[in-house]
């Protein structure tokens, strides 16, 4: 079955280039990113796993832990990761899952048959404090994924979290969000006091509330 927006984030232990992890404990209270790759010593995943691990820094100013799978074994994680931080010029410094048995490709439905019924297809998954999946993407094999957009949706997604906003097309931090239909006119001064514009009864925007 595949996992849904809004379900809780599929429970599993696995090993690890950095030791076993219980994935829920692990989290605690922390944001998670778990992204799948197809193989160890793919080219395009060389690059992504590089680029993550120069963004650490990002992910741990919104707590977020980042963990990535293949479905090959530790051993092969441990040479290719040194052919990434060789190539790469970094250190990968998160966790990758060895899934050589599918367990959890199984559980998180990585593996699409009409793609390839003996790989994971890449996908990424964000999910939330609560446990619960919170983004989901699938990119084809040819092509690198965004981590600045993740970062960007994760900024997105917190902001959602703890105030009663969404974000526009093309958002960035520091711009401008819109207050969500469930805050009546007559609420925003309160809620939101650095000032809002009515463009339409629907459409009502506001400074971001967190800076």
């Amino acid at each position: 079955m595949a996992v849904r927006l809004g379900d809780i984030a599929p429970d599993f232990q696995a090993e690890t280039s950095e030791g076993r992890i219980k994935f829920h404990e692990w989290l605690g209270n922390s944001w998670g990113v778990l992204f799948s790759h197809p193989a160890d010593f793919t080219p395009v995943c060389t690059t992504e796993l590089g680029a993550v691990a120069k963004l650490r820094a990002e992910f741990d100013k919104r707590n977020v832990k980042v963990v990535a799978l293949s479905v090959d074994g530790l051993e092969s994680h441990k040479n290719w990761i040194s052919d990434i931080n060789e190539t790469q010029h970094t250190h990968v410094n998160f966790p990758i899952i060895a899934d050589p048995a599918f367990e959890v490709a199984n559980l998180y439905d990585m593996v699409h048959p009409n793609a390839s019924d003996k790989f994971t297809v890449r996908s990424v998954f964000v999910i939330g404090a609560d446990k619960k999946v919170k983004l989901t993407i699938t990119y084809p094999a040819s092509t690198g994924r965004n981590f600045d957009e993740i970062l960007r949706v994760i900024d997105s997604l917190q902001l959602t979290a703890g105030y009663s906003v969404a974000t526009p097309a093309n958002w960035k931090q520091g711009e401008d969000v819109i207050i969500t239909m469930a805050v009546k006119d007559e609420d925003i001064a309160a809620k939101f006091p650095k000032g809002s514009t009515r463009i339409k009864p629907y459409l009502r925007t506001t400074p971001q509330p967190n800076l």
